[in-house]
């Protein structure tokens, strides 16, 4: 059944220098992370810096054309990781006319290899939501805190190694992007990693024990939210970022 054990490794996600080349648009990378277990790793920068195509790379979606992407010692480059990489995009598809348990089990089937596996993934989920009696409402009548509550609860429910989470509290009101904050804590307790991203410096700078500064398709620096913030001289997060582009360094 997926999900699987969580598996009991340093090194979750080791990628070494991958590379991707587009006809149109500039080439990312060389980019080397090493994230270990139960640490959440946020990778920042401005839009067009190179988040998506490196969180794609890692997920299979793109295969690069240079160097390799290891899950616990294991080479998925260009392949993925199915049931073993948990992904929530920033905008999930959501089935307006399913109540949100019935999108639970839907997607729970996609992983289960029976139907009571399904509902038993599905039920993990819904206790981990916290939607109580909502579940029985269609998702179409979700706000969107409700609905990013929804994906991320069945992605934690998947007992993944890795959690990938796109801006995972963008458009949220305060009360639901606490909540998810505290999904992403949990998670990190339970020995899952999560590489996140997100443009709330603040979120990060309180949420992230590392942090990696991309723009223009490098890693311009990697660190802890306060030593970062210390080596650029800067008040906050967002201000070290700042420096560390203008300083156009990378590594």
């Amino acid at each position: 059944m997926y999900p699987v054990k969580i598996l009991e490794c340093d090194n979750v996600l080791v990628v070494e220098n991958i590379v991707k080349k587009f006809k149109k648009g500039p080439r990312i990378g060389p980019i080397n992370l090493k994230l270990k277990r139960s640490e959440i790793f946020a990778l920042i920068g401005p839009n067009g810096s190179g988040k998506t195509t490196t969180i794609r790379m890692i997920l299979g979606i793109y295969k690069p054309d240079n160097g390799r992407v290891l899950l616990c010692g294991e080479d998925i480059t260009g392949k993925g990781a199915r049931g073993r990489i948990a992904y929530v995009p920033e905008e999930s598809a959501i089935y307006p006319r399913l109540t949100g348990f019935e999108h639970l089990l839907f997607y729970a089937k996609l992983y289960a290899r029976s139907r009571a596996e399904a509902e038993k993934l599905a039920w993990r989920a819904a206790n981990i939501s916290g939607l109580g009696r909502d579940l029985y409402r269609r998702a179409g009548e979700y706000s969107k805190g409700m609905k990013r509550k929804l994906v991320v609860s069945l992605a934690l429910a998947l007992d993944a190694p890795l959690l990938v989470l796109d801006e995972p509290t963008a458009g949220l009101d305060v009360y639901s992007a606490v909540t998810i904050r505290e999904f992403i804590k949990h998670a990190a307790k339970r020995n899952q990693t999560v590489l996140m991203t997100s443009h709330n410096m603040l979120e990060v700078e309180k949420l992230a024990d590392r942090v990696a500064f991309i723009a223009n398709g490098r890693i311009l620096d990697t660190g802890k939210p306060k030593d970062l913030i210390e080596k650029y001289n800067a008040d906050t997060l967002e201000d070290a970022f700042v420096k560390a582009v203008k300083g156009g360094v990378s590594i």
